[in-house]
């Protein structure tokens, strides 16, 4: 057998053992290309005998021939088993069921400050908000808070400068919507505020708080506690008892602590009062012709006593196990 019959056998035999269309086409080159062996072949025909050139040229060109006709029909046969596997490894059973996305949810203090504001709204509430960089005058002065006066001692405050600090309550904000505008009216604001205190399960330097207060002529306890009965229960739901016990806050008098009847037992919410006639006073408001009610209460203490939440530090601390729970 010639060289060139060898080198024809060996490409048909590459050509039905190739595997894919890459492995094809290195094979063509391989034997086809311009570098390849048969191209070498022709090149060779300048070194015979002037009467031999034309029998080999035309032996080339047939083993071209053969060889591309293999291939292209291989190329093709490969194609269809490439491009079928492929449409296997892509196929998609439309009849499995989906895979539902992981959602979010509402923290639980944002979804309980957003239903408190429903209901507040609900009740003619106006919401408000005031600035969590406050001054002593609104914080403290407005309030009715002298300087050497002991309530300091419980609320110990990050101060700025010698008259700006992060507000201590929500309440801060009386002072500020009372000296500009006149009665009657129904505030409601609800917002971060910062107490310098150690961080245990029932206090944190950062907590929230819904402060409500409204003024008009004849406002009395049984004003707030119609409000607070009616907030509570919403919040709660069902009829919840609310019951008051004597108290003191600087800004109210007299001044109540308010508790629900929650799961058999009295279970504190926060302080209320009716607003201190020199609070009136001091932002141009006839206290002998309007009265005022005031409470407060924290947004965790609310979702702490719905859900039986133990440490107040868990609200902060991105714990999923417990944000999946709430």
């Amino acid at each position: 057998m010639d060289e060139l019959l060898d080198l024809v056998a060996l490409a048909e035999d590459e050509i039905a053992r190739a595997g894919s269309t890459v492995a094809l086409g290195q094979a063509e080159a391989r034997y086809l290309g311009s570098r390849g062996s048969l191209q070498a072949q022709l090149r060779s025909i300048a070194s015979l005998p002037r009467e031999e050139r034309p029998a080999l040229g035309a032996r080339v060109n047939a083993a071209k021939e053969r060889l591309t006709a293999l291939i292209a029909a291989r190329r093709a046969e490969l194609g269809r088993a490439e491009s079928d596997a492929r449409l296997r490894a892509e196929a998609i059973d439309v009849t499995l069921p989906g895979r539902p996305f992981p959602s979010g949810g509402l923290h639980p203090l944002s979804a309980t400050a957003r239903r408190a504001k429903q209901v507040l709204g609900g009740l003619g509430f106006e919401f408000v908000d005031g600035p969590e960089l406050e001054d002593y005058a609104h914080n403290f002065a407005a309030l009715n808070y002298p300087e050497d006066h002991p309530a300091f001692d419980e609320q110990m405050t990050f101060y700025v400068d010698d008259t700006r600090l992060l507000r201590t309550q929500t309440t801060a904000l009386q002072g500020r919507v009372m000296t500009g505008r006149r009665p009657p009216f129904r505030i409601a604001t609800l917002g971060r505020c910062f107490r310098y205190e150690n961080v245990d399960a029932t206090h944190h330097h950062t907590f929230h708080q819904v402060d409500v207060f409204m003024v008009d002529e004849g406002i009395s306890l049984a004003d707030l506690k119609g409000t607070l009965r009616q907030f509570a229960s919403a919040m709660f739901g069902g009829e919840v008892q609310v019951r008051f016990r004597p108290d003191y806050f600087p800004f109210v008098e007299p001044g109540v602590d308010y508790a629900i009847l929650w799961g058999g037992r009295w279970l504190e919410l926060g302080g209320a009062g009716l607003i201190h006639p020199s609070i009136l006073e001091g932002c141009g408001i006839d206290s002998e012709r309007y009265s005022g009610f005031a409470f407060g209460l924290g947004v965790e203490r609310i979702h702490m006593v719905r859900h039986g939440v133990s440490d107040l530090r868990l609200y902060l601390e991105n714990d999923l196990r417990f944000l999946r729970q709430c």
